[in-house]
């Protein structure tokens, strides 16, 4: 796996930072040079829904050194059973400011920066990406897909999250295969949401969790235990399988650029 994307370079800690993150620092399998790494990391999150609340919190409280997290929805009452950055009060403002501003009193020692705009073709034109590492936790495959077009034109790895009733999925590509070799575009009929099947207040987070815990692996250790992985949760028997995927040589989205 290439780590050519994230750059290094020493950095110094302030004591309150050190305190912050000591309890990761003492990991006989972390230490000073991987929290070191995840403060020199930036990292684009698509969502501030149910998945990416969760996600944008544990990483910036891991000490990920720069968020962005785009999404251009408003908070609703029924976003409050699960979508945990959020209050009652919060309701009708738009979900990114509102999690961002949040995220700046738990851990002020980061870059966090929202960006309250739809993520579209002419997002995608208009902004050259410089990110270590792309999180999917949208609710659609039109946004799902143009996020893995995105990263597999930019050279970004991508780390997709799903979560729908009581299953989820994770999965993390870069390059070849892509989400869209496992997902084709033509098979997709299922167009299943939260809006209208239903979701489990716990299953967004339990996906959101395994999402943060798998990039910080990635961002501080350089370890991808999912690459061209394919992760399936059931929070019913509470089991998980792991498939292996494989590159299509037919796909429209990275066959070309390959």
């Amino acid at each position: 796996m290439s780590m050519s994307n994230i750059v290094e370079h020493t950095i110094a800690f302030t004591d309150q930072e050190l305190h912050l993150y000591s309890r990761q620092i003492l990991l006989e399998s972390w230490d000073i040079d991987a929290q070191e790494r995840l403060k020199n990391s930036r990292v684009l999150i698509i969502g501030a829904g149910g998945i990416g609340c969760s996600c944008a919190e544990l990483l910036a409280r891991a000490g990920v050194g720069h968020l962005c997290i785009i999404d251009f929805d408003v908070i609703e009452t029924s976003n409050l059973q699960r979508q945990i950055a959020f209050e009652p009060e919060d309701i009708g403002q738009y979900k990114v400011q509102t999690l961002v501003r949040r995220l700046k009193k738990i851990n002020p020692h980061i870059e966090i920066e929202a960006i309250t705009a739809k993520f579209d073709h002419n997002f995608v034109n208009q902004h050259l990406l410089n990110f270590d590492l792309v999180l999917d936790g949208c609710d659609n495959f039109a946004t799902r897909y143009l996020v893995n077009q995105m990263c597999v034109a930019q050279n970004i790895p991508l780390l997709s999250a799903a979560a729908i009733g009581l299953q989820g999925q994770l999965l993390f590509v870069h390059g070849q295969p892509c989400y869209q070799c496992i997902f084709p575009e033509q098979d997709v009929a299922d167009e299943r949401r939260c809006a209208n099947s239903g979701v489990l207040a716990t299953t967004p987070v339990v996906m959101a969790s395994l999402q943060a815990h798998h990039a910080l692996l990635y961002l501080g250790l350089a370890q991808a235990p999912l690459l061209n992985k394919l992760l399936l949760w059931d929070g019913v028997s509470m089991k998980q399988r792991i498939l292996n995927i494989q590159a299509d040589k037919d796909c429209a989205c990275c066959a070309a650029k390959a």
